[in-house]
């Protein structure tokens, strides 16, 4: 009887735990609700009603990387609201500028005067999620 249930244990298939890769030191694992386009994802407010896991506000733009195949399946999702869980260096969670009024009011520096200089603004930057996963939320991306 003992060989039997030894068997069916062999025999029955287990669940592979998906593993995660390490969190680097300079870096942070964390889930954000959004829209993406393309390779810009601009950060939005759960439709779902769940607490947010991240302090990331709306409308923040972050740049997706990641592997091919999973940026093609986001991508295809255009128009549909998803959530990523990715990482996100710590430098990047920091928003540019200076606060003021408490922190509700945000200055930053504009873009050169035209004709002094060509090309993008080298003082301004956009922070990167490196994506590992995405689920799809119940709802529609506004049109933009």
């Amino acid at each position: 009887m003992r060989s039997w249930l030894l068997v069916a244990v062999l025999i029955v298939p287990t669940p592979v735990m998906a593993q995660e890769k390490p969190v680097p030191r300079d870096s942070t694992r964390l889930s954000v609700p959004g829209c993406a386009y393309d390779r810009l994802f601009i950060v939005d407010i759960s439709p779902e009603n769940e607490m947010p896991r991240s302090d990331m506000k709306p409308g923040r733009r972050l740049r997706l990387s990641g592997p091919k195949k999973l940026l093609e399946e986001i991508k295809a999702r255009k128009g549909d609201m998803v959530e990523l869980t990715g990482l996100v260096r710590n430098s990047d969670l920091i928003e540019p500028g200076v606060g003021l009024a408490g922190g509700r009011i945000r200055v930053m520096p504009g873009r050169s005067p035209v004709g002094s200089t060509a090309g993008r603004d080298s003082g301004v930057s956009q922070a990167v999620i490196d994506v590992e996963s995405w689920r799809l939320l119940n709802a529609t991306c506004p049109a933009r």
